[in-house]
Order: structure tokens, then sequence, then C-alpha cells
């Protein structure tokens, strides 16, 4: 299969389940809206380092906020279902209620699975918050020095998708940045889906475990390394000078696929030598996502 003269192979982008909750915040202006979802976000790539993976889904207009002002949904995402209340009473507190103006709510309400977020974050209040239910639903008043921090007081969790990617084989690390931007640009706003590593993009793509330390969970995915190419079991194709990697997570699979199908038909572009994906024989996940049958209809 070919797109554009850039090889798709025959391969799976191998990816495991995960919880998912979206949290919605607002403020008075996109500026402050940005600010706490940025910080809400940050440090928040990858479960093998982070504890939590995380990033902006999309930017919400006012019509579809529940309090008429500016907003973001952004879904954070563990590996067990213990993990994610625990995640979000520590970043939603010290990110969210923290930035001047902002609010914060569940984005997931017809999620069964309900944690306790809010209900923790009103001992901030020190005895002075209030509560007022409305829609069968309790939402906290936490007294602020600006003025009130209004937040929900439970938040959906729901199983979710982590770890979806492919990868960019380019005969130079210009030709392979471009596509990389292109990508994650095409991406960027689509429904149920992030891209948690900066920028979208991931350099330092990894492969379980080590050859040398046991104790390492991971280490470089040393037979994509162009450096390596002499010295190790290489996979990279003559004239392939750089390699970069787009991780997708999402609220369902479907989600995730949608969203290949756009990076990828966006990545095919010139100084790109094929498309290839991440997978250890099926072992990892139960989520395998096939490059080719995603992209029937785009060669």
């Amino acid at each position: 299969m070919n797109i554009r003269g850039v090889f798709i192979e025959e391969t799976f982008a191998e990816a495991f389940t995960m919880r998912v909750a979206r949290v919605v915040i607002t403020a008075r202006s996109p500026r402050w809206v940005r600010e706490a979802a940025l910080k809400l976000t940050g440090f928040a790539t990858s479960v093998i380092g982070c504890k939590v993976e995380a990033g902006i889904e999309r930017e919400l207009r006012e019509a579809d906020t529940p309090d008429g002002r500016p907003g973001v949904s952004v879904l954070l995402m563990t590996m067990s279902k213990d993990d994610l209340p625990k995640r979000l009473i520590e970043r939603i507190g010290q990110t969210v209620l923290t930035c001047p103006t902002t609010a914060c709510f569940d984005g997931l309400p017809a999620a069964p699975d309900r944690l306790g977020v809010g209900s923790a974050l009103r001992f901030f209040g020190d005895g002075f918050q209030a509560s007022k239910v409305i829609g069968g639903e309790r939402f906290w008043r936490i007294p602020v020095m600006e003025g009130e921090f209004l937040v929900q007081e439970k938040f959906g969790m729901v199983k979710g998708v982590g770890g979806g990617n492919f990868l960019i084989l380019a005969r130079s690390a210009d030709a392979a940045l471009a596509a990389a931007e292109a990508a994650a640009d095409a991406m960027a706003g689509h429904p149920g889906v992030i891209l948690p590593f900066p920028g979208g993009v991931v350099r330092s793509g990894s492969k379980v475990g080590s050859r040398r330390i046991k104790s390492m969970i991971a280490s470089t995915n040393d037979a994509f390394c162009p450096t390596l190419r002499a010295i190790t079991a290489t996979a990279l194709p003559e004239g392939v000078n750089s390699v970069l990697e787009i991780v997708i997570n999402g609220t369902d699979a479907d989600a995730i696929a949608s969203a290949m199908r756009v990076g990828i038909g966006a990545a095919c572009r010139d100084g790109v030598v094929s498309i290839s994906a991440g997978n250890y024989g099926g072992k990892l996940g139960p989520h395998h996502f096939h490059l080719r049958k995603i992209m029937e209809g785009a060669a």
C-alpha cells in the first residue's frame, strides 16, 4: 500500500485498556482556560514515569459549556481505576482550583462509575464551603481570595484505550519533524482523543524492558534508532535517517482509528519513506490497530 509515494507497512499498533475521565474547565476568558488546562496536563505523557496520561481534547464554545463561558475538555487516563481519582484530586486541586476565574465540571455525565473529586476538594474551604444540587448533581462552592471556585462533586470514569500509535520513517530529521507536525495538527481537536506527548510527538520511542538493566520498565527502541543501525537488529529500511512517533489515547478504539486515519494521511508527504507502528506481537494489549485496514480507500 502506498499513499502519495509513502509505503504503509503491513503491521499494527498495539494498545491497552485504560481508565478515562473527561474534565471540562471554564474561565472568564480563553487565556485563563488555556493556562489551567496546560498546568493540569503538564508532566502527563506516559504512565511509565508520570502516573497519568493527559492532554487537551478540544476547545469548547461558550454554548457548549455548563456555565456559558469559554472552556476546554481534557482527558486524563490511568492504568488502574483506583489511581484515577487520586490523580484527578491532585491535579485539579493544584492547577484548576489555583487558577483565576476557573470552574471545573464533569465531562462524562452518563458514566456509571462516579469518582468523588469535588467532595474531596471541598475541604480546602475549611468549613466555609457550600453546596447546591442542580439537575440531580451536587456542586461545591469553595471560597477563595478571588471569589469562589465551583467544582462538581463527582466525575465519571469509563474504560478507554491508550497507546495507539504510528511511526514516521523519514529520510531526514527535518522531513520527519515536518510530517509529525502535520499529523499532530491534523488530529488536533479530534473528538475523543488526545496526543499526550509534547506537541503530540515522541522522539524517544521505547520497547518493553531492557537488555542490560532488568529493573527497567522500558528502554530505547533500538530497532528504530538510526545511529544504531550497524550494531543492532534494525527495523529501518535503507534511506531512513530519522523516526518520530505519534501516540494517540482515546475514549474508545473507534475514536483512535479515526484519528490515526487523519494523522497518517497528513504525514504522507515528501521526505517520508514509510509509515510503521509499534507492537510487541500482540502480547502487550488487546487493542490492535492495523494500519492498512485503517487506511483502506486512502491509497
